[in-house]
């Protein structure tokens, strides 16, 4: 007799691998601690249906929840020996889902999830924090605006105005960009307001005083900077033109350069180790006074004025261009074409060349001259109307650059003013510079939450617990990305090693620097095979590759992730 073969093949990739590191973080046991469920529940448990989620959203680079059953469903055997043995598809379904969203909704369990979970991970991964970043962002959606609700319509930095939005508000941890806070907010609230919350939360997850907390000019509100400084932590931000208007840092720079005060530089190494100047500035003190809560907060801030090479000739390249199109604006004003009035008084054509030379802003720096040519014209008698003689004026503009005056304009570009109250032995203005230009730290956490692989904007969920709990959920999946991407290069750096082998078409290509999407990426096409048998269950996984096994091993993970899902294989009696 034939005897019954059934074969099944599932998708393993990078499955093992993620649901081992976020066992490794506590998550499951500290979801199910700060969000239990229902005494009658039947399944898994909120943490595991949780993680389960994420491991999906990781993987296949796809947050929504109507893929997730059946994704489920074609690795049930994969998903089974690296989780609960008892997971069942149903666990997956969307009204289960909807249950973690809203429950991730709440915010009193979730700041007090958020808190203890960072302090789990700086003790696991022994992360000694001394700076802060702290930036917001916007997220639109396909919903629809309510009153109170948290989708509003506001300015939108996603450049998409016509859509309802929500504001993300995030402080991560320098230099590995883990996400220490997150708050979820109305999507018209102004930024400036969001950022002493934020750090009051930092400092109940860190208990730390003294870190230095990094943001753009919107952290530089007087009432932001003063209460940093009066809970003796630290503050690095630009400031506002508002603050610093234009004409009064041109006037601190030249009386800084008048004054031979010496001129800092900032330099870099290149990759072939000669050295280039990324920006240059000066130093001053300056006396700040805020009411903070009613009582007078003074303190001493040092003021950088700080010129960026890279700005000053992107500004220069700008300049030179406004000055050749208002040059060539200039001699068309009074050129005769069809449908365009003629200038015909010299008033009207000064008015003209002043309108030019402030719509492209190049006032002083173009020396105009006007020249009026004065023509006679015989009108001959015509039905009645005597012989007479018509005055006709020209004008011809011409303009010449004013070298002295472009060179002095262009010393002004490129100037910015930062303000921090740390001491210059601790964070002198070369490092404050370069701490600064790290805010590409938690702008790449952005790019990740809103594009690949997080995918949150534009969101589809209508519900706004269903919006916070979806945030949530995916500041949790970035912790995942960063702690990845922060362990193997720090193995990396330790053992002055690289990692070839990431880059489809270039094996031999090698980074320090490897991103965690690349390191998931070479996981993919592991296979798991099941040949069940009347009397036996036959188990083959796809052999791991070096590079697999190393990534593992920076990871330090055992390859036994894998192997153990073949270790139940029955033999016949």
């Amino acid at each position: 007799m034939n005897e019954a073969l059934t074969i099944k093949t599932e998708r393993v990739d990078d499955i093992p691998l993620l649901l081992a590191q976020m066992q490794r973080m506590g998550l499951v046991e500290l979801l199910d601690r700060h969000f239990p469920t229902h005494g009658n529940r039947v399944g898994l448990s909120l943490g595991w249906v949780t993680t389960l989620w994420l491991t999906h959203v990781l993987s296949q680079a796809d947050h929504r929840m109507n893929p997730v059953q059946s994704w489920a469903e074609q690795r049930l055997e994969t998903l089974r020996g690296c989780s609960d043995a008892t997971l069942e598809v149903r666990d997956l379904s969307d009204d289960r889902l909807a249950d973690v969203l809203r429950d991730l909704s709440d915010d009193t369990r979730w700041r007090e999830f958020e808190q203890e979970l960072t302090g789990q991970l700086m003790r696991v991964y022994d992360l000694r924090p001394n700076a802060v970043r702290l930036d917001s962002t916007t997220a639109s959606s396909y919903g629809v605006v309510s009153e109170d609700g948290l989708l509003q319509l506001g300015h939108s930095k996603d450049h998409r105005p016509d859509l309802p939005q929500l504001k993300v508000m995030l402080a991560t941890l320098d230099p590995l960009g883990m996400p220490l806070a997150t708050e979820v907010l109305p999507g018209q609230r102004a930024d400036d307001p969001l950022y002493l919350p934020v750090i009051a939360r930092v400092r109940m997850c860190l208990n730390k005083p003294g870190l230095l907390y990094v943001g753009d000019c919107k952290m530089g509100a007087l009432d932001t900077r003063a209460s940093i400084q009066a809970h003796g932590d630290y503050s690095l931000c630009p400031l506002s033109a508002l603050q610093v208007p234009v004409a009064l840092l041109a006037q601190q720079v030249e009386a800084l350069q008048a004054s031979n005060q010496p001129l800092l530089k900032v330099e870099r190494t290149q990759a072939d180790g000669r050295t280039h100047c990324i920006a240059q500035g000066y130093e001053r003190l300056e006396t700040v006074t805020a009411q903070l809560d009613g009582v007078a907060c003074t303190w001493t801030e040092r003021r950088l004025l700080v010129q960026s090479v890279a700005a000053k000739l992107s500004a220069e390249q700008a300049l030179h261009t406004r000055l050749k199109q208002a040059q060539q604006a200039l001699s068309e004003l009074t050129v005769r074409r069809p449908g365009k009035a003629v200038l015909s008084e010299r008033a009207a054509v000064e008015q003209a060349v002043a309108d030019t030379l402030a719509h492209f802003r190049v006032d002083g720096l173009l020396l105009v001259t006007v020249t009026e040519q004065v023509t006679e014209q015989a009108l001959r008698a015509y039905r009645g109307r005597p012989a007479t003689v018509r005055i006709a004026r020209h004008f011809t503009i011409t303009s010449q650059v004013q070298t002295e005056a472009l060179r002095t304009a262009s010393e002004q570009l490129g100037w910015r003013v930062y303000a921090t109250n740390h001491s210059a032995e601790k964070l002198p203005l070369t490092q404050a510079v370069e701490a600064y230009r790290d805010e590409y730290l938690v702008e790449r956490n952005f790019g990740r939450l809103k594009g690949l692989p997080l995918s949150l904007s534009p969101m589809y969920v209508e519900r706004d617990d269903h919006a916070t709990g979806l945030v949530r959920l995916l500041s949790i999946a970035l912790r995942v990305l960063t702690l990845l991407e922060f362990v193997v290069r720090r193995h990396l750096a330790q053992q002055g090693a690289s990692l070839a082998g990431l880059y489809a078409g270039n094996p031999k290509r090698a980074t320090t620097k490897p991103t965690t999407e690349r390191l998931l990426e070479a996981f993919q096409g592991i296979f798991l095979t099941i040949l069940v048998e009347p009397y036996q269950t036959r188990r083959h996984l796809t052999a791991l590759s070096a590079l697999q096994q190393r990534v593992l091993a920076l990871l330090e993970f055992s390859p036994t992730l894998y192997s153990h899902l073949c270790e139940d294989s029955s033999e016949p009696p």
